[in-house]
């Protein structure tokens, strides 16, 4: 049995309750007032934002001013690959895009998608999910072109599905890059077949090969022109082309050398 009064026991926990309550209150004045306050005059913030910003009411830090961001705003992609969308890819009619294409496609791109013009992409061997994908960015503003743009601006969404199943005919990977193709050199074949881990680089085929688990907008490269992969791969890695879902390409392509991103076109070409 305790040899300490009862009111000198209480006296003593209402003292440590005390306490307690007096430190919090120190400890919070000092930092969430005196602090912000004296840093926020330092660096040029006025009372209200350093204290609001200090509980956390308004973003960013009580002792210096927010930077203002210079990113210009740009567009995403809007595609989503939903049920209802892969269906109407599905159920797209042929015909209809066959008709479409020659109104609109065959100057450029000629009427089976073999472009002698090495600026432009072969659609030929492209899957429809790839077509689709990049109708609609174009249309959407997410990719940008000058003759892209206001060429599909007007199109709707069952115009672009039946180009993408007249012009798109294989299926994603369906040509094997890593058959019969030229000779680039050992360090750009172990970058395809098994990627970069100290630069946490993915192998290419785990997206552009066949049967790739990757993205199903993801396009076919083999045979394509080297001058265009080339040239995408660089809109990717400077972030002038930013359409890729989840910043898959431009995280890739930003850690290519120039001379990498050219003998990564050529040997996805195959000349």
């Amino acid at each position: 049995m305790s040899d300490i009064p009862a009111s000198a026991e209480n006296r003593w926990r209402a003292w440590s309750i005390l306490a307690v309550i007096g430190a919090i209150i120190i400890g919070g004045g000092l930092g969430f007032l005196v602090v912000p306050l004296v840093q926020g005059a330092a660096g040029g913030v006025d009372a209200y934002t350093a204290i609001c910003r200090a509980f956390g009411i308004l973003p960013g830090s009580p002792a210096r001013p927010t930077p203002p961001s210079q990113a210009n705003p740009y567009p995403v992609t809007q595609v989503a690959w939903t049920e209802a969308t892969i269906n109407a890819i599905y159920g797209a009619d042929r015909s209809t895009g066959a008709a479409l294409a020659a109104q609109r496609c065959i100057a450029c791109h000629t009427v089976e998608g073999n472009t002698p013009d090495p600026t432009i992409p072969r659609n030929a061997g492209q899957s429809r999910f790839a077509i689709y994908k990049q109708l609609h960015d174009y249309r959407s503003g997410a990719r940008k072109n000058e003759t892209m743009t206001p060429l599909v601006a007007d199109l709707d969404d069952k115009a672009i599905v039946d180009l993408a199943a007249y012009y798109g005919r294989l299926v994603r990977g369906a040509i094997d890059p890593l058959r019969g193709g030229p000779f680039v050199g050992v360090e750009i074949e172990n970058l395809v077949a098994n990627g970069d881990i100290a630069r946490n680089l993915p192998p290419c085929v785990s997206c552009h090969g066949v049967k790739a688990g990757g993205p199903i907008e993801t396009p076919t490269l083999t045979s394509q022109y080297p001058q265009y992969i080339e040239a995408q791969l660089k809109a990717f890695a400077s972030g002038e082309r930013h359409n890729d879902i989840y910043h898959r390409m431009r995280s890739v392509a930003s850690k290519l050398t120039p001379s990498e991103m050219q003998l990564l076109a050529i040997y996805y070409s195959g000349k």
